[in-house]
């Protein structure tokens, strides 16, 4: 390994080693602007603000409030061409047939390439699903899970972005709870929100993009239909058994899919730091098995997410600008894996709630970089447009963390107030968002201010997100946002 590779991953050993002992307002380089303490620091009971405005101290805690978090994340095999070592992995298990999910773009390319010879040089029976559409819905999931149910492997492969990741994860599930109507796992309140019994099947996740990090989740993501928004599955049984980063994989990525994936990363990261904290979220789960993927921010998520948010800042510009810089892309996959922890474990909010009406009410829009048979907003271009009116006004609830933010993308908080939180990394991420050449605003996708009240009511449902904003939102709240996010330049 190299020096300055050693001395990085070092560096992140001893961060993540100390989360526990050190908290964010203790950080040279924001200490005097941070006020709120995290959990477990020995200053957490200064009278500093507090995320609900009621100016408590920060260990004030509710009755009913959770009291504790878990970390759950899946085996993680990183390097240049580990996506060959697959098919040993899968002997070595003794799987004697695999399902290997894809899309026809994939199909076509170098990872799903490697990925088949890897399998037949290690004589691993496989069957092919390349049937994935791009922005999964619960009918090509439905197609998916009938797929499986017929050929009954024993371990699933995906090879793809987060679509292809999310949907094999979902065939596995059903696959796995044959007796189960396709709601049952969904999300509450759109679907029956049940927690997964039945143990579910290896799978092995081979991201290609560099912005879901669906390869460190138990989470699932589709559209559906029945009402033009997104939904999802969550539950720690859907994590990946391994996933596989090779920084090979996302070097046929068009430079839009670039920004898309990798504006991903950015609000996973940003919505996961200044998320609620876990100690204030309820209600408190009666059993263990109660308690939810997304539990708010935490000490461990923390140094993840704000690591990623860094690395994002300072590669994805670079990876969308110059497709040879394949430094800034090995960066930004390792910055989606990194996220994908902080995020899988703490959970985002608001830009990914009101991202789902948004790509998923797609009317006429088709982003640029997308080779696909329907209309689309992709994914990462929906959750960052509403971003900049998002953080502005989340400010309130934890200013510090949204100043530390803002100084990450370069801004000088050397003077700010808390006050300033807001304004200051609203600015910072629009310049960001401008340089990346990301549509002006939901108007720009083809919304009109007839669709504000469409918008909200497809935000609202989204519990398993919204409930993690570090301020209470209602109906009033994420109308403005709406109406915010119409132009962001």
């Amino acid at each position: 390994m190299a020096a300055a590779s050693r001395t990085a991953v070092w560096s992140l050993m001893s961060a993540v080693t100390a989360a526990g002992a050190r908290c964010p307002c203790h950080a040279p380089a924001v200490s005097k602007v941070l006020k709120r303490h995290a959990p477990g620091c020995d200053n957490h009971n200064h009278n500093h603000t507090h995320h609900n405005h009621n100016n408590k101290a920060f260990s004030t805690q509710k009755e009913d409030a959770d009291y504790a978090f878990e970390m759950a994340t899946s085996t993680i095999r990183y390097g240049k061409g580990v996506t060959r070592e697959v098919g040993m992995d899968l002997k070595n298990m003794k799987m004697k047939k695999v399902a290997v999910f894809t899309d026809v773009n994939v199909a076509q390319l170098y990872p799903m390439k490697t990925m088949i010879k890897s399998l037949e040089d290690a004589g691993v029976h496989y069957v092919v699903y390349d049937r994935v559409r791009v922005e999964p819905n619960d009918i090509s999931f439905q197609d998916a899970i009938a797929f499986v149910r017929k050929e009954r492997p024993d371990a699933f492969v995906a090879v793809g972005g987060g679509s292809v990741i999310d949907t094999a994860k979902a065939a596995n599930l059903y696959l796995c709870h044959p007796e189960e109507d396709f709601l049952a796992f969904v999300n509450s309140p759109i679907g029956k929100g049940k927690p997964v019994y039945n143990a579910v099947k290896p799978l092995i996740a081979v991201p290609t993009t560099a912005g879901t990090g669906s390869e460190t989740t138990g989470v699932s993501i589709f559209d559906y239909t029945p009402k033009n928004f997104k939904t999802g599955i969550a539950h720690r049984s859907l994590k990946p058994f391994l996933g596989i980063v090779d920084p090979l994989n996302t070097r046929t990525m068009p430079p839009q899919v670039h920004v898309a994936s990798g504006l991903d990363v950015l609000c996973h990261s940003l919505e996961s730091y200044t998320a609620i904290p876990y100690n204030e979220r309820t209600p408190r789960p009666k059993n263990p098995i109660e308690r939810p993927a997304y539990q708010g921010s935490n000490p461990i998520s923390d140094m993840w997410s704000i690591k990623a948010l860094k690395m994002c800042i300072d590669n994805l510009p670079r990876a969308y600008k110059n497709p040879d810089d394949h430094k800034a892309q090995e960066q930004m996959i390792l910055a989606s894996t990194f996220a994908g922890i902080g995020f899988g474990n703490a959970g985002v909010h608001l830009c990914h709630g009101l991202s789902y009406p948004i790509a998923g009410g797609v009317k006429n829009y088709q982003h640029p970089g997308y080779k696909v048979d329907h209309k689309i907003v992709p994914h990462g271009i929906s959750v960052a447009v509403s971003a900049p009116a998002v953080f502005k006004w989340t400010a309130p609830a934890c200013a510090d963390r949204h100043l530390e933010a803002a100084a990450l993308f370069g801004a000088n908080i050397s003077n700010a107030k808390q006050a300033d939180a807001g304004p200051i990394l609203s600015d910072a991420i629009r310049k960001f968002l401008h340089v990346l050449d990301v549509p002006n605003g939901i108007s720009a996708l083809g919304y009109t201010k007839d669709d504000t009240k469409m918008i909200v009511e497809g935000t609202l449902p989204q519990h398993r997100v919204t409930k993690m904003s570090p301020r209470p939102v209602d109906y009033e709240a994420l109308e403005r946002l709406v109406e915010a996010s119409y132009t962001i330049y």
